[in-house]
């Protein structure tokens, strides 16, 4: 499977699959839609609840490491504790990560070098755990406030936007809990309807997304 660096309409960076026809992130900008899916509608309105002594988050697909980084950005930004569990079956290779070139670089690097199955603690605000599997044979008993659903397309991993899928994804939201996504095709929120989701649409920017909740 060959990644190829590219260089989004934002000036950000992303990574693509010519052999899948998928890329890591929105074309259109990879910072862009990052902060605005992940952390200006899933994770900015958490914290700006003032509720929660530590925010337990679940990403699908960590990916080049973006939503991760831009995670612990805001963490140390707004010294709130933040819990973050990453599961990725096919990390980046460490030639792959240090070409990479987001603003904090070696924050992004520790990110990806750290080892997997362990819980890291990178600072007085962030716990880091990554796991390396698929989704559909990982199993937690742990709660989480916020999914970060990043998964490529349904055109490309169809298994991943099932009923099925959603239902275990919803039994993983602790009360209250809130799954964020870019993808809002019909099937897709029909899937997640089916799985016991509420749906709410937020303004693209210039991507789709979706914010679902219990």
């Amino acid at each position: 499977m060959k990644r190829e660096i590219l260089i989004t309409k934002d000036g950000s960076q992303t990574i693509a699959i010519a052999e899948m026809n998928v890329t890591y992130h929105s074309i259109h900008g990879a910072m862009q839609e990052s902060k605005h899916v992940f952390i200006e509608t899933g994770l900015m309105p958490f914290i700006q609840l003032q509720e929660y002594a530590v925010i337990s988050i679940f990403e699908m697909g960590l990916g080049t490491g973006l939503n991760a980084l831009l995670t612990y950005e805001a963490a140390e930004q707004l010294k709130q504790k933040i819990d973050y569990t990453s599961i990725e079956l096919f990390p980046l290779q460490v030639e792959e990560y240090q070409n990479l070139q987001y603003a904090n670089k070696k924050m992004l690097q520790q990110l990806h070098a750290y080892k997997w199955e362990r819980d890291i603690m990178l600072s007085d605000y962030f716990s880091l755990h990554k796991t390396n599997q698929s989704l559909l044979s990982f199993s937690t008993d742990k709660k989480f406030n916020l999914i970060y659903y990043d998964a490529f397309a349904p055109a490309a991993q169809p298994e991943l936007w099932t009923e099925t899928i959603f239902k275990k994804l919803f039994s993983m939201l602790a009360a209250n809990g809130v799954l964020v996504t870019y993808c809002s095709k019909s099937i897709v929120q029909k899937a997640m309807k089916a799985a016991g989701f509420i749906i709410e649409k937020k303004q693209a920017h210039p991507v789709k997304e979706k914010l679902s909740k219990p």
